[in-house]
Parts: structure tokens; sequence; C-alpha cells
């Protein structure tokens, strides 16, 4: 390592350390980026507030669907936020891209973007199959209302183990889909590489900047949770403004 890059094997995209400082400065680029192009922003921010309405709708009579909606919303944003990669990335080379131009990237980068999605999505089916088994411990909970379910199980304190292990459970494979996605879906759009080489360079940066990314981990859950308490309406604001950050942080730590 020199001067803060972790050389890359075998001819990989290197990555740097960066300070604990940057997910505010990546926060702010994000939304310099929001301010310059709003409508192709918020379009796709739309996209994520109607896709969320759908979920938990579909789910609002099975919590264990409805919980495994929000945390597995988490694990496919980064395949989500695609496009607005391609609109920072256009913007960044001194465009100013409207919502149609940012598709043609993603139809020509669709194969690895498909191959990597594909991987979230299995994690994500990982983890509704183990909450499944979890819930099913505790008797049938389909048909029961989520917020009575939340009240007289989550935060009665009469299953304190089963809350835990499902938080320690669900943590830990979010932490995985994160550190596994955090750069990797930017860097194939902007390079020319394939899944296993934006994973591979994705877990380099994560290993590198752990504590960086633990606090930007924390900022994007705690603004994707707020978009859900706000009825979806904050979704359409604060997914826009961490995917366009999102970028930040790819060209933050990838050299």
């Amino acid at each position: 390592m020199k001067h803060g890059v972790l050389e890359s094997p075998l001819g990989q995209p290197a990555v740097r350390r960066v300070g604990r400082d940057r997910p505010a400065a990546w926060l702010y680029k994000g939304w310099q980026d929001l301010k310059a192009n709003p409508l192709p922003s918020l379009a796709y921010g739309l996209l994520f507030g109607l896709c969320g309405d759908a979920m938990l709708l579909a789910s609002v009579t099975h919590p264990h669907l409805f919980t495994v909606a929000i945390s597995g919303f988490v694990i496919v944003a980064p395949v989500l936020s695609a496009g607005l990669y391609e609109l920072s990335r256009q913007r960044e080379g001194g465009g100013k891209p409207a919502f149609i131009e940012s598709l043609p990237r993603l139809k020509e980068k669709a194969e690895p973007l498909a191959a990597f999605g594909l991987g979230v999505g299995l994690l994500a089916f990982f983890w509704e199959r183990i909450s499944a088994v979890m819930f099913g411990v505790l008797g049938g909970t389909s048909g029961i209302e989520t917020t009575h379910f939340i009240t007289q199980i989550v935060l009665s304190g009469n299953h304190r183990g089963f809350v835990a292990a499902w938080f320690i459970i669900g943590a830990i494979l979010a932490l995985l889909a994160f550190a596994v996605s955090v750069v990797s879906v930017p860097l194939m759009l902007d390079r020319e590489v394939g899944p296993l080489t934006a994973v591979s360079t994705s877990l380099r940066a994560f290993s590198l900047n752990l504590e960086t990314l633990v606090l930007w981990a924390a900022l994007i859950v705690a603004l994707t949770l707020l978009g859900f308490v706000t009825l979806l309406f904050g979704l359409i604001l604060f997914m826009p403004l961490l995917g366009h950050a999102s970028w930040h942080a790819y060209r933050d730590m990838v050299v």
C-alpha cells in the first residue's frame, strides 16, 4: 500500500483508504447532483416509492414478508440505483442528462448487471426463507395485521430471544450484501469489468474502509427507514440522494 492506495491484485482496480468524514462529503456531492438534475433524479425516486408501496401493500397481512420487504429493499437497492449512478457519471463528464439518456448505458451493461442482480436477489430470497422459518416457530402469522404483530411480539418484550436472533441474522446478511455491492454496480457501469471483479473490488474497498463504510451503511439504513415511515414519500427524495452519493463513494474509493 502506498499513499493510502491498496495495490490491485492481478490487475484488478485498486482501492484507496478514505477518511471517516467522507460520508458527509458523499451526501453533499449527491445533493449537488440531485439539484443539477432534479427531474430525472426524482423520476427514479418516484419509481422507488411506487415499488416500495407495492411491496408493503402486498405483504401487509404477512408480517414476515412485510419486514423482509423493508430489509430486502436495502439489499437490492444498489442494483435498482443503477440509473442514478449513470446520471452522476454523465454529469461528471460535463453533461446534464435527461431520464431517457440514462437508459442506453444500462442496456449496454444489462448482462453483468443482471448477473449481479441475480446474486443479491438470491441473498434476499435466502433471507426471506430464514425469516419464514423463524416466524413459523412463533406459530402461524399469516393473516395477522403487521401492526398487531409488531406491538404484540416485537415490542411486547415477550420474545426477546426471537427478536434479537432475527435482528442479528438480518444484520449479518445485510452487511454481507452491502460489502459485496458498495462499489460493484457503479464500477460495472463505469468500466469494462464483470461481476466477479466488481465484487472482489467491493470487498477490498469494504475491508480497507471498514469503519467509514459501516457508518455509511448506517446512514443508508437510517434514511431508507425514514423514507418508509413517511409512507414512502421520503423515498422519492432520499433514494436519489443516496444513489448519487453512492456514485461519489465509488469514485472516492476506487482508483
